[in-house]
């Protein structure tokens, strides 16, 4: 169980994060769902502990996997070796191969990062992530800038993890929470705006203008 007590945040004047409060059960695919500022990537930086909140408390697992929205990579490296090596820097008794393999990089995984594309980019970024099999899963904008077929092949993929942990999946894309999310989570300008769970929501381009506007 993931909880999330009354959470403040600002920057100088603005507040970015007004009094949020979730609880997130084991399992659970949870998409934060936003327009850009609402808060999203705010929440997770202080989920992994990057950020400190000005008040409130998270109660997360001792194992987390973070995807930021940047992924950032060393180009110059080989796909195993830059696995390898991240591996003896979170101390994790990672089988890469197995890794590897999980996320579909076995095609590629003697090539420089440099030479990947954007979708092969993002599943080094994910097996990154899945070092340590952390127990919960927070990725941000996970899907930005992939063309079609890496968008369905790496939807594809997050579901399956889902399916193993808790995942907390930050996005704009509507569709991608349709797709990929048992619940959704609205945020709008720091504050929650809505909390459904996916199957119970008829329309949710209409749930979501209706609560952000």
């Amino acid at each position: 169980m993931i909880l999330i007590e009354h959470i403040n945040k600002s920057f100088g004047a603005q507040q970015v994060l007004k009094d949020i409060r979730l609880e997130i059960p084991a399992g659970q695919v949870l998409g934060l769902l936003g327009p850009n500022g609402a808060g999203k990537s705010t929440l997770m930086k202080i989920l992994i502990g990057l950020w400190k909140a000005d008040s409130g408390k998270v109660q997360v697992p001792e194992r987390i996997g973070y995807l930021p929205e940047n992924n950032p990579l060393y180009d110059e490296m080989y796909v195993t070796e830059y696995l390898q090596f991240m591996a003896g820097l979170t101390h994790a008794n990672e089988d890469i191969d197995a890794l590897i393999d999980r996320v579909g990089l076995v095609p590629e995984r003697h090539k420089h990062i440099r030479e990947l594309s954007k979708g092969y980019r993002q599943r080094v970024g994910l097996a990154q992530a899945l070092l340590g099999n952390p127990e919960l899963l927070i990725l941000d904008e996970p899907t930005t800038g992939l063309d079609p077929n890496q968008l369905v092949e790496i939807r594809s993929l997050i579901r399956d993890l889902g399916k193993e942990r808790t995942v907390i999946l930050s996005t704009h894309i509507m569709q991608e929470v349709r797709e990929m999310c048992d619940r959704v989570v609205i945020l709008d300008h720091g504050e929650i705006k809505a909390d459904e769970f996916i199957d119970k929501i008829t329309d949710l381009e209409q749930l979501f203008h209706e609560v952000t506007q």
